[in-house]
């Protein structure tokens, strides 16, 4: 994906703002599995949610980073939901933001939600300390 498609400086923009927030171990491996099926849908992704969205002055990547937690666990898109967990170590989303976010997702989409989301972040913190501790 060394090509920029589209809007140009948007994709470039938008590469840089994933790479920040995931890190480029997670977009090097996206590049990599990138298909001709879906190369279409990474370049989408990049220059759309991470050169458009991600890009804006608005919010911080920590304010981002916590209303997007809040969504995708909200929805029930648990892989997404673990990545974004991982990328809080970017973002400056706090553990304690991540708690606040759940809890709001309790209240406005449901106990069960909350509940998923609490126990993959469990999970994902606990990765992240073994991680940590290994060094």
């Amino acid at each position: 994906m060394d090509e920029a498609p589209g809007n140009a400086a948007r994709y470039r923009a938008g590469l840089a703002v994933r790479r920040s927030v995931l890190g480029d171990r997670h977009v090097d491996r996206a590049e990599v599995a990138a298909t001709d099926f879906d190369q279409p849908f990474q370049e989408l992704i990049t220059e759309a949610a991470w050169g458009t969205v991600w890009a804006r002055p608005g919010f911080s990547k920590r304010e981002r980073s916590i209303v997007t937690l809040a969504l995708l666990a909200a929805l029930g898109h648990d892989e997404e939901v673990a990545m974004h967990v991982r990328a809080t170590a970017n973002t400056g989303a706090t553990r304690e933001d991540i708690c606040e976010a759940f809890l709001h997702v309790a209240i406005y989409a449901g106990v069960p939600a909350a509940n998923r989301a609490f126990k993959i972040a469990k999970d994902v913190f606990s990765e992240m300390d073994g991680a940590n501790n290994a060094r």
